[in-house]
């Protein structure tokens, strides 16, 4: 089974809407990304597939970027330096730990929705939604592995 197999199509079309509904209340950018396995460490993967995605090429530096590699179990939510400028070290680990308590559960769509919206309502606190937001990367998942 190959990343992209791992959810169903409505399962997908779930998560995509979480993301553009989460998107609705900031001007940040969200992308949810997909591997099977991760060799190595998972925030450093989630770096090389940021860079790969076009994520630093926001205006504001604010895209965020969750990471999951799932039949390694691993996962990384990394932001951009705007998001980093402003925001506590430990800003994601909530979000995390949210996100690890519905997978235990076997919930890993109800999981990623949660995620999603937390990151949303976070990264409203610091960069809200503006009538001129452009959206500045795709909604969609991406898929490794």
């Amino acid at each position: 089974m190959t990343a992209k197999e791992l959810f169903t199509e409505d399962q997908k079309t779930q998560i995509v809407t979480a993301i553009t509904e989460a998107e609705r209340q900031t001007s940040g950018e969200i992308r949810v990304h997909l591997d099977k396995h991760c060799k190595g460490n998972p925030v450093e993967q989630a770096m090389r597939v940021f860079t790969k995605l076009g994520m630093r090429k926001t205006a504001l530096r604010n895209g965020v970027l969750i990471y999951l590699a799932v039949e390694d179990k691993k996962m990384a939510i990394i932001g951009d330096q705007g998001i980093y400028d402003l925001v506590p070290a430990d800003f994601w680990e909530e979000i995390k730990e949210r996100m690890m308590q519905q997978f235990k559960k076997g919930l890993f769509t109800e999981g990623l929705i949660e995620a999603i919206a937390a990151a949303g309502v976070q990264l409203k606190t610091y960069f809200p939604y503006q009538k001129s937001d452009v959206n500045e990367l795709s909604d969609d998942i991406s898929f490794g592995n």
